[in-house]
This record gives C-alpha cells, structure tokens and sequence, in this order.
C-alpha cells in the first residue's frame, strides 16, 4: 500500500528506485526477507544506496499475538537487521512504525514527546525496532503513520472493507465506535514524506492526515460519498462485540506536532482526502 505511493512520488524527485519485498507482487520487485541478515547486507551492499526504506513488516496484529516469536523476527530483528546493514555500509534509514506503540487511554492525540507503551505484541515489536534504530544510527527518519489508506484493491484495511460491503448490496453495516484513531492516506503520506527526507532533519515524526475520527464514523462518511445515504445503515457496536485475539488501544490518535513545528504539516484533512480517494476509485 505504501510503497505503491512512495515510489513514484520519489522517481518524480529523480530519485532510482529498487524494490524488495518477500512477496513479488509485481516483476520489477527483487525477493528479499528482512529476516534474513546475509540477504539484506547482500541487497543494500549491492546497490550503495543513499537511502534505505524500511517499510517490511507483519501488520497482522492478531497474528503477532498468537505468533510473538513471528512479530519479533520480522518486525524487530528484521528491523535491526537493516539497522545494522546501514551502519556499516553508512546509509541513511527510513523505518515506518505505527501509533500502535501507544497504550491508547491519553484523551487527546497523542505527540512525538510522549512515551510509548504498546498495549499489544505487534506495537511492543514496532516500538523495539524504533529503539534498535535510534540505537544504531544517528542518520535515520521514524515516521509513525497512523490508520493506512490506500491502493485501493490492494487495500485489505477498513476502507476498502466497507466499499466491498456496501458494493456486495449490504443495507446495514455493524462498525466499532469506540475506538478512536487518524486516517492516513498513503498519497498524502508519500507527498509530504518527501518533502520532509530532503530537509536531513532526522528524528522521529508522526505523519497523519489531520483530524480524529471512530471507524463507525469513517464508515458513515463512506456511506455518504458512495452516494447510498439513507439506502445503507450503519450501526455504531461496542468494540467488545468483535472479540479479537490481540487487545485494541482505545486511542491511536496522534497529532503531527514535529511537522507543525518546523513549517512541514501538508497533510489535509482526513475527510478530504477520503472524498478525493472514493471519487478517484469508485468506479474501478
């Protein structure tokens, strides 16, 4: 989803792109397993690039729950594998985290100056690569996106859940509204991403379209764009009707404070770029 935006939006810099990933989904991306350190050193030493983008990771937060020693081979040693590689070789790191290191009870967003305290095995994974890195590497972004959308078919996140639902002639929706997060639409994410990497201000950013919202709210404004408003029905549930395996943060709200403070917050409204992704795909 991410490196499906990333990309042009780096070639439109001039920048020469190579792609790794464990899954090939298309036939310019190389096979790479960030788990592996011989293939990852093989890979970057190969190419001496200026920069790494680490943006491998097993997002599947029920399955780091019921798999730890999978969470923290992918998402920690893989990241530290990278880590390692880049300080050798003297290359700049970008690692994606998420807001998911947070525990999710602060009432309003949450900044780059609070501490993190994952209530779950993925963000406590997530959060041990960002420790590893800023251990490693003194040269290096932690970008903390918040809730992804993106790639619209290639999405399996809860945007595109709820396209499919009210495509397939569902009338009544069942969606959580007590969990509160900040929509993060991955063309935003990439624009503003790459005016923030030229700057060499390295550190640790949240990058987040502005606002906060509930997923039952994001599902509603759905049901508005689609253009079946008063046809389909959505009814807010309490989380605790979905019991899932990995335990949820109340809150993965978080506000781009960093980006505020140095003049680099060019990410618009969530409710904006959700119009502008329904209005682009919809007829996909």
């Amino acid at each position: 989803m991410l490196s499906a935006e990333v990309i042009p939006a780096a070639e439109k810099q001039g920048h020469q792109i190579f792609a790794y990933d464990i899954n090939q989904r298309l036939p310019q991306i190389q096979r790479l397993d960030v788990a592996v350190y011989e293939d990852v050193r093989q890979a970057v030493q190969e190419v001496s690039p200026d920069y790494v983008f680490h943006f491998a990771a097993e997002t599947n937060v029920d399955r780091c729950e019921q798999d730890p020693m999978h969470a923290y081979k992918v998402n920690t040693l893989g990241t530290e594998n990278v880590a390692l590689v880049c300080q050798e070789l003297g290359t700049r790191l970008l690692y994606t985290s998420t807001a998911g290191v947070f525990y999710g009870d602060k009432p309003s967003p949450y900044t780059e100056f609070d501490q993190p305290k994952p209530c779950n095995i993925y963000g406590e994974s997530k959060w041990q690569g960002e420790l590893i890195v800023q251990r490693l590497l003194s040269k290096y972004f932690i970008i903390r996106p918040g809730w992804m959308v993106g790639g619209w078919e290639i999405d399996k996140k809860f945007v595109y859940k709820i396209v499919q639902q009210i495509r397939e002639g569902k009338k009544e929706l069942r969606v959580v509204s007590d969990k509160r997060g900040s929509p993060t639409f991955t063309k935003d994410f990439a624009k503003n991403l790459m005016e923030l990497v030229p700057t060499h201000r390295y550190g640790l950013y949240h990058m987040t379209n502005l606002g906060v919202a509930s997923r039952y709210d994001i599902a509603c404004k759905i049901v508005e764009l689609m253009g079946v408003r008063g046809q389909v029905k959505v009814n807010p549930v309490d989380s605790s009707q979905y019991p899932l395996p990995a335990p949820r943060a109340d809150s993965e709200a978080m506000q781009n404070l960093k980006l505020e403070l140095i003049g680099l917050n060019h990410m618009p409204p969530w409710e904006e770029s959700l119009a502008e992704y329904i209005r682009h795909n919809k007829d996909k």
